[in-house]
């Protein structure tokens, strides 16, 4: 396999999630970590990962996706099995509990029905992580703008830029932490997209 050209970035990176970049350059996502991408899409966030020998698992319910992730990884790390691959729900994966030393959900959470289904999937992803392993999630919240979002129902909002999305709040995420007896690896932290929608970096460590 070639190597990617030192001096272009995305060769190397892909399109990764700046936020799921700087746990790298904190060293938090370290060589013989187990990866689980929960909710992968085409695989932005997993270029890197493939291509550093990183024991590597994902699923999205779209196949398409997962047929683009299952090519990218054939490329990038043949050694790895198609199974690992699956065109599966989020709050319904196929993997053992605690599989994954790092568990991603980049704009995942966001398209959940109601809060059930949220509650659903996000514990499925903690199931699946190990102990002491650390949980990345990307996901729109109300936090910085709460009085530009409709209520809807169940949990959704529609957003100034027209879309429908489940939001979290500060104190939302907060409960859900202590629920799930995890510790924050950094405060919460909220990027208002030029008055448009909120997003949402929430990191935390499963206890040992």
């Amino acid at each position: 396999m070639a190597k990617p050209d030192p001096n272009d970035p995305a060769a190397l990176f892909g399109q990764i999630d700046i936020y799921l970049f700087d746990q790298l350059l904190r060293r938090r996502i370290t060589p013989g970590m187990r990866v689980l991408d929960a909710g992968c899409g085409a695989g932005r966030n997993l270029v890197y990962l493939l291509r550093s020998g990183y024991d590597v698992r994902a699923v999205d319910a779209d196949p398409i996706a997962v047929a683009a992730v299952r090519e990218l990884a054939a490329r990038l790390a043949p050694a790895l099995p198609a199974s690992n691959f699956r065109a599966e729900p989020v709050e319904a994966m196929p993997f053992a509990d605690g599989c994954a030393d790092l568990v991603i959900s980049s704009a995942v959470l966001h398209f959940a029905r109601d809060d059930d289904h949220f509650a659903r999937m996000l514990r499925e992803a903690w199931r699946v992580l190990a102990a002491g392993g650390l949980f990345f999630c990307r996901l729109a919240s109300t936090i910085g703008m709460p009085d530009r979002m409709r209520p809807l129902c169940n949990g959704r909002f529609l957003l100034p830029d027209g879309s429908e999305r489940y939001l979290v709040d500060e104190a939302m995420l907060l409960r859900w932490t202590r629920e799930l007896g995890a510790t924050l690896a950094d405060p919460l932290k909220t990027t208002v997209v030029q008055n448009q929608r909120c997003m949402t970096t929430w990191v935390v460590h499963k206890p040992k």
